[in-house]
């Protein structure tokens, strides 16, 4: 098989290879920010490339996090230069040995789901990051213009 050609890496702890994908959601699971990066940058870093939208929408007070980005990623957006304070919650695991629905966590996670139903970005044919960022927005596009035809 051949490889494909662009920024691409490997992650040893979550065995994924290629890209990783990281989503600043609303409560109702709408795209504000999304960010694209190698699979060998850690997701505490990753989720750095997130600081324009975070510092653009001063009306978020909290941000829920899984338990990968707890640690120094946390102090870091306690220091973010913000006029309203930003805090960032660490949403844990339940039960390790079963499935559980974690709160506010469940959101991002249904997001990408949605995406997932895009061919597009379930296969990630893109070669740049900034080509899979803007496929991410046009498909969130499209599932937001999709619900408002269906409400009229």
């Amino acid at each position: 098989m051949v490889s494909q050609p662009g920024e691409r890496g490997f992650d040893a702890g979550k065995k994924i290879n290629g890209r990783k994908r990281h989503l600043l959601v609303d409560t109702l699971g709408l795209i504000l920010g999304c960010a694209v990066h190698h699979a060998g940058l850690q997701d505490r870093d990753g989720a750095k490339l997130l600081e324009p939208f975070l510092l653009r929408y001063g009306w978020l007070k909290a941000v829920f996090v899984d338990g990968g980005y707890a640690g120094r990623f946390l102090d870091w957006v306690a220091t973010l230069p913000r006029h309203r304070k930003l805090t960032a919650l660490v949403v844990k695991r339940i039960h390790a040995h079963r499935f559980v629905v974690l709160p506010k966590r469940w959101v991002v996670e249904r997001t990408f789901a949605w995406l997932g139903n895009f061919r597009r970005l379930a296969k990630d044919y893109e070669v740049k990051t900034a080509h899979s960022e803007a496929m991410i927005y046009l498909a969130a596009s499209a599932l937001m213009l999709r619900r408002l035809a269906k409400s009229r």
